[in-house]
């Protein structure tokens, strides 16, 4: 940390918001378009905590009481709010951010999706060492991407606390998309139980969180339904893997307040416009560990963009948001009445709300609440290994290992492994293989187990852009009745433009998200993050496949921090750039990277307490 870039002094409460703003939109003002922020009836309800414009920006992080659901709470705030103000940056600029620290333990930001030199990411212990008590740290960065964004708290469970807010950064050039208004829709999990308490107590006992356990009614409708001898087969299964089908959520509503801009849903925040009007819905997942369902009753929402990047339109009537994820959403209201705006946790246990209605004191009735689902077969895995623990396999020697591709199991369907016995899968725990000796394998090659495989070559790397065996871009996810509405899926997001680099991967790296739900760890490749000895290492410029196969039967939103991950979902020349991907249980996920940033960067899951449980490597690009 440069100290000519640390101060001392505190500093003063945020600048009051100025009226009217008097940025344009380069060429997007000559063509007459007019977002929301550049008018003034308009901006005044564009994000309920208020905007901080830059290039430059003071932030100061402090915990205090706010009152949150109509209780008292001590959340960290920014700027005197929790979550924090929305940072308002534009293309071409070069940012400046003050950062005071007023607690009294280390705090960061990280720029959640930002290009942007290493030291500048905010990842606290990689290449940024946290901000003191007491100090003032200045990012500096050129800001060289638009688009909807978030930033917050890269310091232990501090991002649970409300230390967290959205960005949002101004094309220079015309978007492919107009809209008149805009509104940003950030969405968080609260908790009144200190972070350390939940995560003691996600540790102390598995499902500790769900009240939605399968019932003797819930087992006599099974019987009805598949039969008494599948239906024995599978609780006996679920038994053995010390797992409940139920297992959706590691923290659910029993202890969320799901808030929507910090407000609960009996406060129902508004959001206005007047009828005719093109609206611009600026979505992000902000919440520690909550994927959510948004839909809004009544109207068609056209997504236009994912993770800040432009996509070509898709109509749906409701998408899922993985934890960090971002989409944009353009709605068309044409009538004078209200919307509700309904985002529900995955599993079902609360949501969060708002109202989209041309005046204030509007409301519109709640959509039926769905029933939890239960995990099935496509949760046993990508190998059908999803209940197999990993955690021990640290000391397995996979040297002889060599021969073993997994590049060609593209014929590999498991959706229709209905038959399979699986009454014997007692021996699936590994948790005690650390004597194994696998140097006579050679058939297989493992070499991937610790992050990285050799290059094989143009001849034994699938094309780039080509949907790869074992993912499942075309469902949903758990939970989800592609009859009951339109979903937005994986496989529909498409770029405009093919990307820069146009080359094909010289090389894949396979890189296995592993677990063990009833101790509660976490890791990449059987280690969790105190048991690596090295980072994952990227050559400078090299073009790469990552390869992510989930061992596990939870979901996982997989973050890379400084490069784009280019996702391989059919689209070909046009696949989309996203910063994080979320990896379905048993699901296989790849995508193109180019290393263009050199320097050590985090790679985590993003559920906050799979990250602290051990989920999380650096990666080292030199």
């Amino acid at each position: 940390m440069a100290s000519s870039r640390v101060i001392t002094h505190p500093l003063s409460r945020r600048q009051i918001l100025k009226g009217g703003a008097a940025l344009g939109l380069g060429a997007a003002t000559a063509l007459g378009l007019r977002p929301s922020w550049a008018n003034p009836w308009g901006q005044a309800n564009i994000y309920a905590k208020g905007v901080e414009e830059g290039p430059e920006v003071a932030l100061a992080i402090r915990r205090e009481s706010i009152p949150i659901a109509g209780k008292e709470a001590r959340p960290i705030s920014i700027n005197g709010t929790s979550p924090g103000p929305l940072i308002r940056l534009r293309e071409g600029q070069d940012a400046v951010l003050r950062v005071t620290n007023l607690l009294e333990e280390r705090t960061s930001i990280h720029w959640h999706g930002l290009i942007l030199p290493p030291g500048e990411d905010g990842a606290q212990g990689i290449s940024f060492a946290g901000i003191e008590p007491g100090e003032t740290f200045t990012y500096r960065f050129p800001v060289i991407q638009n688009g909807t964004y978030w930033y917050h708290s890269h310091s232990g469970l501090q991002e649970q606390l409300g230390h967290a807010g959205p960005i949002i950064i101004d094309a220079a050039q015309r978007e492919p998309f107009h809209y008149d208004r805009e509104h940003v829709l950030l969405l968080t999990d609260w908790t009144f139980e200190d972070p350390a308490t939940v995560f003691r107590n996600l540790k102390t006992a598995e499902g500790y969180y769900n009240f939605q356990e399968r019932t003797i009614a819930d087992f006599f409708a099974d019987v009805r339904e598949k039969g008494f001898r599948d239906t024995v087969q599978m609780r006996a299964m679920w038994a053995r893997m010390r797992m409940s089908s139920r297992d959706i959520a590691d923290v659910t509503g029993s202890t969320y307040t799901y808030l929507l801009n910090g407000h609960s849903p009996e406060e129902n925040w508004t959001a206005l416009f007047k009828p005719g009007e093109r609206i611009r819905l600026r979505v992000i997942n902000a919440s520690a560990m909550s994927y959510f369902d948004v839909r809004i009753p009544g109207l068609k929402m056209t997504v236009v963009a994912a993770d800040g990047q432009p996509v070509q339109p898709v109509p749906v009537d409701e998408f899922r948001i993985a934890v960090a994820e971002t989409y944009d959403v353009l709605v068309a209201p044409e009538d004078d009445t209200a919307y509700t705006i309904f985002a529900e946790a995955m599993d079902r246990s609360g949501y969060a709300r708002a109202t989209l209605a041309p005046r204030e004191g509007m409301a519109a009735e709640i959509p039926e609440r769905r029933k939890i689902a239960d995990r099935g077969m496509e949760a046993m895995g990508a190998h059908g290994m999803g209940g197999m623990d990993h955690s021990g396999m640290g000391g397995m020697d996979h040297s002889g290992m060599g021969g073993m591709d997994h590049s060609g199991m593209g014929g590999m369907d498991h959706s229709n492994m209905q038959g399979m016995d699986h009454s014997n899968m007692q021996g699936m725990d590994h948790s005690n293989m650390q004597g194994m000796d696998h140097s006579n394998m050679q058939g297989m090659d493992h070499a991937g187990m610790e992050g990285e495989r050799a290059s094989m070559g143009a001849g034994g790397i699938l094309p780039a852009g080509a949907a790869q065996p074992g993912s499942r871009y075309d469902q949903a996810g758990i939970g989800i009745d592609p009859n009951e509405r339109r979903i937005l899926l994986y496989s529909d997001l498409k770029s405009f433009t093919p990307w820069p680099d146009r080359r094909g991967p010289e090389r894949e790296m396979e890189i296995h998200l592993t677990g063990n739900m009833e101790r509660y760890m976490w890791s990449f490749d059987g280690k969790k993050f105190s048991e690596v000895t090295g980072p994952i290492h990227f050559r400078k410029d090299e073009r790469l496949r990552l390869i992510l196969i989930n061992d596990t039967m939870m979901e996982h939103p997989i973050h890379l921090h400084g490069m784009w991950m280019e996702l391989e979902n059919g689209q070909g020349e046009l696949i989309p750039r996203k910063h994080t991907l979320n990896v379905k249980p048993g699901e296989r996920v790849s995508a193109l990277i180019t290393a263009d940033a050199e320097g050590s960067w985090a790679f985590h899951c993003h559920l906050l307490y799979h990250m602290d449980a051990g989920m999380f490597r650096v990666v080292k690009v030199s």
